[in-house]
């Protein structure tokens, strides 16, 4: 998603993407955007990065740039801080739309950031997306805290073999940073 103009060429839409998008949990209101760019000017990525612009993302899934947007390791920079939201004036859930695409992207790409394994392994191994060392806990009794909540790691690995999430992490590539 660079600044610079891409020509699109029309074998690359697929007229029925936007319509498949909108189907799913959050990304409902997807087709009420405008291009106002409310999104995109009040975004905080945005105004460091000269990329990630979430009114470009919803523009792109609109004209049905199916591959190009799932391919486009950009959509890995939202922070989810839900700014887009809060100011849009159609209701659109950008932040949504973007977790969206991204879960479709895995499956379209194969990739995934190593951060979000690393993190999703520790969830299914410990209940905790961070691995909590032994050190840390014994400071925290000695500093007469209580303990940490007990987790049910075996209840989180049977939701992610229930929803297909194991087999995606296990087959998925990684790649550490977005250029």
């Amino acid at each position: 998603m660079s600044q610079t103009s891409q020509v699109i060429k029309a074998e690359e839409l697929d007229p029925k993407f936007k319509y498949e998008i909108s189907k799913i949990h959050g990304a409902e209101k997807l087709m009420l955007c405008f291009q106002c760019g409310t999104c995109t000017a009040d975004c905080p990525v945005s105004r460091y990065s000269e990329f990630y612009r979430p009114r470009k993302i919803a523009r792109m899934v609109q004209l049905g740039l199916k591959d190009r947007i799932l391919s486009d390791k950009h959509l890995w920079i939202c922070t989810t801080c839900y700014t887009c939201i809060d100011h849009c004036p159609q209701d659109v859930d950008v932040a949504h739309v973007i977790r969206v695409l991204r879960n479709m992207s895995v499956k379209h790409t194969n990739l995934m950031p190593l951060v979000y394994k690393e993190l999703a392994g520790n969830l299914m191994k410990s209940g905790f997306v961070y691995m909590i060392p032994e050190s840390r806990i014994r400071r925290r009794e000695q500093a007469g805290l209580p303990p940490l909540p007990k987790t049910k790691p075996d209840e989180v690995a049977k939701v992610f073999e229930l929803t297909g999430f194991t087999k995606l992490l296990e087959n998925s590539e990684t790649f550490e940073k977005v250029e």
